[in-house]
């Protein structure tokens, strides 16, 4: 066996999403192999205790209640696998009686509360990962064990529908459904823990799975687990087997607490990092920031902790604390006023309605630096608005080349359009049914309705596209070729917006944001050239989380590979190795 090496190397591949489920998968598939434990030239060969076993099987046979494969049933010539000398492939009929259980019906007219009554084994009565049925939460009358199928502690039970194939002992008598299979084993010549744990590994699992495949509901009837080949070890070595596989599991569980130890003192590192950045002490906040970025590797080793930390980038944005106020810029009720006079430019030219005059934000929702004001959506705005559904209106979906593009929430993603794979279109007539709705470039669709709501993207493609009623479309008043859309953009999805949009929608079957709820929307605005700025460190910050994500990745990967490799070499046989290094 050549499994030294991968302990070796076991914490550069520790954190691999999967590396300890795969280690305790590896470590049954050597004990099946004949891998984990040496060979003891002074173990009575399987061949010999088969010969034992065939005299006890028949007393199973006649004195059980268990039937057998009929007639003379030989291995396939073709053996799963290469194990040791003193081993043997066997069918599992060969050395335990195997039966399914039963069902006395109606089940509800045999239960019994009766302290008497025989315990009723149910799959919810076992525990995954355990290996012992130790107690049952219902009991039956003794009528129904003529019905049913006794089993006595030591017994074997193998489910065999919904998550077939997954082994147990039990710790006690009582009757089986016909959810479960019985493997009773000789006294004496089997270790019952050695084919508990042949039924966990891979090898098993596949055999059952071919076995049970091609049924519109997978299960495992008696004669299909009769015909699982066994590779059958020593006496001797199967407990020798068992108790390296106990002390290698003991070993997984130790690993995996130590991880979830790492990963819990990580999380918690990080949780307070960013904590202190979202809500910052003014005379720590620079050290305090300069730590999190320095420590950026160490605090992000997971998809989600990246997540964290792009929220907590965009809530400092929108506050004013990601990048220095400069004392010579404009202040934004400049850019407002200028804003404003070209709203009533707009309106004198008969391009948009004049609207009632939205209140002032009188209850701000926090503190903003100084030259920041608080605006309503309304108020940057030229048009908002949102569209309307196709079958409202008689249109038809139709062909990409036969009509106009069509745009729903499940387009509109964070920051940009998703989906694209999967766009709809419209007849070109709903063009004319809602003009106000058509979009133009640039425009902002923010979804109003359901699990998406506030989920917030640009317009940018180069086509006649049109909103159905989930979605809103805010086109910004243009005054320059500023960065608004993209700070906009940039606010709507931070977790400050999403929780005003949260806390603003209608609660109903499902939730939803009425369009006046959006003109409402409270805009933390800040000047103009502050805004670039903010603009560019956001988009620095998300492409080095982009790179971090990358970094995940490849380091994930590069896992994986590790292992992959180290426990192709620990299988491999020894002659294989010594021609590969004679290579």
């Amino acid at each position: 066996m050549n499994a030294d090496r991968l302990l070796q190397h076991y914490e550069r591949i520790a954190d691999a999403p999967d590396a300890i489920a795969r280690l305790r998968r590896f470590i049954l598939d050597l004990a099946v192999r004949g891998k984990l434990v040496p060979q003891d030239p002074s173990d009575e060969p399987a061949s010999e205790l088969l010969k034992r076993i065939a005299k006890e099987k028949a007393l199973l046979v006649k004195e059980g209640g268990f039937s057998s494969l009929e007639g003379s049933v030989e291995l396939t010539k073709a053996e799963p696998f290469a194990i040791p000398a003193s081993w043997a492939w066997c069918l599992l009929d060969d050395i335990a009686g195997i039966a399914r259980g039963g069902s006395p019906r109606p089940i509800k007219s045999f239960l019994t509360e009766d302290p008497r009554g025989i315990p009723w084994i149910k799959i919810g009565d076992s525990t995954r990962g355990t290996i012992y049925i130790d107690t049952t939460e219902e009991r039956i009358k003794p009528e129904g064990l003529s019905r049913s199928r006794l089993v006595v502690p030591g017994d074997l039970l193998l489910s065999n529908s919904m998550s077939f194939g997954y082994p147990y002992i039990t710790n006690i008598s009582g009757c089986i459904h016909d959810g479960w299979l019985v493997i009773r084993t000789p006294e004496n010549h089997i270790s019952k823990l050695y084919i508990h744990r042949m039924f966990l590994s891979e090898y098993a699992k596949q055999a059952f799975s071919i076995a049970a495949a091609g049924a519109v509901v997978q299960n495992l009837n008696a004669d299909k687990v009769r015909r699982l080949q066994v590779p059958l070890p020593p006496l001797a070595e199967q407990r020798r087997i068992v108790a390296k596989v106990d002390e290698l599991m003991d070993l997984c569980d130790r690993l995996e607490a130590a991880r979830a130890g790492r990963e819990r003192s990580r999380d918690r590192l990080a949780a307070a990092s960013l904590a202190r950045l979202n809500a910052p002490d003014p005379e720590t906040f620079q050290d305090d920031a300069r730590f999190a970025l320095d420590a950026l590797s160490a605090l992000t080793t997971r998809p989600d902790q990246i997540k964290r930390l792009r929220q907590s980038i965009l809530n400092l944005a929108v506050r004013g604390k990601l990048e220095p106020q400069d004392a010579n810029d404009e202040p934004a009720s400049e850019l407002l006023k200028r804003i404003a006079k070209e709203k009533a430019r707009l309106v004198k030219a008969g391009e948009i309605k004049k609207e009632k005059p939205l209140d002032p934000i009188m209850n701000q929702p926090f503190d903003l630096p100084l030259k920041w004001s608080w605006v309503r959506l309304d108020s940057l705005s030229r048009l908002i608005t949102k569209g309307s559904s196709p079958k409202w209106q008689g249109v038809n979906y139709v062909n990409a080349d036969e009509g106009i593009l069509f745009i729903t929430s499940e387009n509109v993603g964070n920051q940009e359009l998703r989906k694209l794979d999967e766009l709809k279109y419209v007849e070109s007539r709903f063009r004319d049914i809602e003009p106000r709705s058509m979009l133009r470039r640039g425009d902002i669709l923010m979804n109003l309705v359901g699990a998406s709501i506030g989920r917030t993207a640009i317009f940018d493609l180069d086509k006649e596209a049109n909103i159905n009623q989930a979605v809103a479309l805010v086109r910004l008043v243009e005054i320059s070729d500023g960065p608004l859309v993209q700070y906009l953009l940039q606010y709507f999805n931070s977790p400050t917006a999403i929780d005003f949009m949260l806390g603003s929608r209608v609660i109903t079957a499902q939730p939803n944001m009425s369009l006046t709820d959006a003109r409402e929307f409270p805009i933390p605005l800040p000047p103009l050239a502050e805004q670039h700025r903010i603009v560019a460190k956001v988009d620095a910050l998300m492409a080095l989380c982009d790179r971090l994500e990358a970094s995940l990745d490849q380091t994930a990967a590069i896992r994986r590979r590790l292992l992959d490799a180290l426990l192709a070499e620990a299988l491999a046989p020894t002659k294989d190795l010594l021609l590969r290094a004679a290579e």
